[in-house]
């Protein structure tokens, strides 16, 4: 095999760090393919200050990597999966799910964890779920926007801008600062009892047009495909099927969760009206032969929990 394989990527330095990731998997597999990455600026690198959801959310970090596949531009693109809608474009395919980092969320500071904060303490996120699941557990906090790169959310922490911040756990330990965090700072994952996880946290997609193989090789088609992990595939599979059939935009206060144990799916939801004084949150499990029953179950959950009343939760975000 004596190819050119392109990545389409952010340029942010987790951002390639993912692809970096992706090409060194491919590159184990098939050595003397050539695999470069191909750094794009999106819509939502170019926006740092304000909510996503005002500029059109969900789609802002993705847009330009699929253009970029639709121009011949790149043969894949790697995003992180909670970038991506719930419902992929008729012209794209989700071609792997790699083996997904942990989903938690985390939360960074210089005291401790989230029971050790001084009352009315200031905590930064932009996830509007991270709020109200922050609130829920302590009425008493602050939470202001925060928006920006990783670096540069722990720089404001640091610079004393803020007491705590919540991010993903899979980010800081893919730039290894999960096992090794700046001085003076503390990191606490938060239990997903408490705090649910956006849907496809943790997880990467590789994505690639339909209708043709992968850089027009049915080698590297096969190779790309061999990278999806069942467990990942199918836990998000879930996810995105709940979000989807429930209705949520980047602006709704939602977490969804699946867990793979064994053969049986564990799928764990939680939604916030927009205000955050209501909360519906509920679980559904099934047995799991293959992604498919795994979007059949993120589906089943949504009826419920639209027939519980997130429909209104929904309208009103």
């Amino acid at each position: 095999m004596s190819m050119r394989l392109r990545i389409a990527s952010r340029p942010s330095k987790l951002a390639l760090l993912q692809a970096t990731l992706v090409k060194h998997e491919i590159l184990a597999v098939a050595p003397q393919l050539e695999v470069v990455i191909v750094a794009i600026k999106t819509t939502g690198d170019r926006l740092t200050r304000g909510p996503l959801a005002d500029a059109g959310g969900k789609g802002l970090f993705v847009r330009e990597l699929e253009q970029a596949l639709l121009a011949g531009e790149a043969d894949i693109a790697v995003h992180s999966m909670k970038d991506l809608p719930g419902v992929t474009p008729a012209q794209y395919r989700i071609a792997a799910v790699p083996p997904r980092e942990n989903p938690s969320d985390v939360i960074v500071s210089r005291r401790g964890g989230i029971d050790s904060l001084r009352q009315g303490a200031r905590v930064g996120t932009a996830s509007p779920r991270r709020k109200f699941e922050l609130l829920d557990t302590r009425p008493d906090l602050r939470i202001d926007l925060l928006r920006g790169n990783v670096d540069t959310r722990l720089g404001k922490l640091a610079a004393g801008e803020f007491d705590a911040i919540v991010l993903a756990a899979a980010g800081l330990k893919r730039m290894g600062v999960l096992s090794a965090p700046p001085d003076g700072l503390l990191i606490e994952e938060l239990s997903e009892d408490r705090f649910v996880p956006a849907g496809g946290q943790g997880a990467l997609a590789i994505e690639a047009l339909v209708g043709s193989p992968i850089a027009d090789s049915h080698e590297i088609e096969a190779l790309i495909t061999g990278l999806n992990q069942k467990r990942a595939h199918c836990e998000t599979s879930a996810e995105r099927s709940f979000l989807a059939t429930i209705g949520a935009s980047c602006n709704s206060p939602v977490g969804a969760h699946g867990a793979l144990i064994g053969d049986r799916l564990l799928l764990r939801a939680v939604l916030f009206s927009l205000d955050g004084r209501r909360k519906i949150q509920d679980t559904a499990s099934a047995p799991i032969g293959d992604h498919t029953d795994a979007v059949k179950l993120g589906i089943a959950l949504a009826k419920q929990m639209l027939a519980a009343g997130a429909g209104d939760l929904i309208r009103s975000a």
